[in-house]
């Protein structure tokens, strides 16, 4: 067979063959990714992640909130993502965040739209054990890069560090965090804030799981130096719709919403409506 012929089979051959191993390789990694979620999402409680309180558990999934806010001046605020956007499982154990910037809509000629701040986070699940045990803690920090447009997110890059633990006891569960944002620059404006988190859940059938919040916020230095806001929020979260009939596959939707209501007498707004969609993969 002469030379020449005999490269113009071997090329389109060789060229196969390369990507019958890349997409083995693709094939391989969400294989290995997948199983390695699985894995490490069995050895902790199946509660759902509460609709405003950050979870005692580590999960993999995309969100999207929308929050609807009142004042005592009644104006309008709509929050479009309200900061979610996607966690990953990428290690055992530990969950890495991509907060989208929300978008705010104020309503009014005294402020402008526009978009907020994003952020990263990264969770480590220190301890934790699923229905036998029935409990979870994990540690967080998180990082928010000022991008906010016409004064929607913060004036200063911050970093949140946190700790959640939960305890479940049959079909309820309780789960506390509590957290600090604390800003990277010596010469900001804007004070460092605590925020202390509490959930009580309660399992209602298959799918039900309605619960109360108290999310708290206590302000050191800046415009609201000395002050605190608390909101206790009813909410119900509903999980979760399987999307496919394996029983392996992750794919499932998970919807709720809550009513946050002032009960300090400092705050930002009277309440305010929130609803929240998260699809598990």
């Amino acid at each position: 067979m002469p030379r020449s012929i005999a490269r113009f089979i071997a090329f389109p051959l060789l060229a196969l063959s390369l990507a019958g191993s890349t997409l083995r390789a693709q094939e391989g990694f969400f294989h290995s990714w997948e199983n390695r979620v699985r894995a490490t999402s069995a050895k902790q409680p199946s509660w759902p992640v509460p609709v405003v309180a950050p979870a005692s558990t580590i999960v993999q999934l995309a969100r999207v909130d929308f929050i609807r806010q009142y004042t005592s001046t009644h104006t309008l605020t709509w929050n479009y993502d309200n900061g979610k956007g996607i966690n990953f499982i990428p290690f055992a154990r530990t969950e890495f965040d991509i907060n989208l910037p929300p978008y705010i809509q104020h309503n009014t000629p005294k402020a402008a739209d526009g978009a907020g701040d994003i952020a990263l986070a990264a969770k480590y699940r220190m301890f934790a054990a699923s229905e036998g045990g029935n409990y979870s803690t994990a540690v967080q920090v998180a990082f928010s890069i000022p991008t906010g447009s016409y004064k929607n997110g913060t004036a200063a890059a911050t970093v949140t560090p946190s700790f959640v633990g939960g305890k479940g006891f049959g079909k309820f569960d309780i789960q506390s965090g509590i957290g600090g944002v604390l800003p990277t620059s010596s010469g900001n404006t804007i004070g460092k804030t605590i925020l202390w988190n509490t959930v009580v859940q309660y399992r209602v059938g298959k799918y039900l799981w309605p619960e109360l919040e108290v999310n708290s916020s206590y302000f050191h230095g800046g415009p609201n130096d000395g002050k605190n806001q608390t909101f206790l929020t009813p909410g119900l979260m509903v999980s979760k719709f399987k999307l496919r009939s394996d029983r392996r596959d992750r794919l499932a939707l998970l919807v709720g919403g809550a009513m946050q209501i002032a009960t300090s007498s400092y705050h930002s707004y009277n309440h305010g409506l929130i609803l929240t969609s998260r699809l598990t993969f």
